[in-house]
């Protein structure tokens, strides 16, 4: 990873098992990852491959969401089933949670 970022905000993963994964650096010192966001970070294993991980924000906070370490150079391939089914649950949980509050609203009229 370049200097001075933190880790890659992911922006989309694609549906095909080979396809990529879209990110943007995020910068060290940034504001808090937006809810139901992910952030990857990688280094280079100590004896071979790559240490990847994997953070998720909640409401208040970013939890560890996977590890893989010593991951092979096609790592990306390795993640991405992860990184997708992940991004589909939080996107759910965000209609889910407008569908609510609607349904709140309207009840309160």
């Amino acid at each position: 990873m370049p200097p001075g970022v933190r880790g890659a905000l992911v922006r989309s993963v694609s549906p095909v098992p080979d396809g990529p994964l879209k990110i943007s650096w995020l910068r060290t010192g940034s504001p808090r990852l937006p809810l139901g966001r992910i952030l990857l970070r990688w280094e280079t294993a100590p004896h071979r491959g790559w240490d990847v991980t994997a953070r998720l924000a909640l409401a208040t906070t970013e939890v560890h969401l996977a590890s893989w370490p010593a991951a092979p150079d096609n790592w990306p391939q390795l993640v991405r089933p992860t990184l997708y089914e992940v991004t589909g649950l939080c996107r759910a949980l965000l209609v889910a949670t407008a569908a609510l509050d609607l349904a709140n609203h309207l009840a309160d009229r």
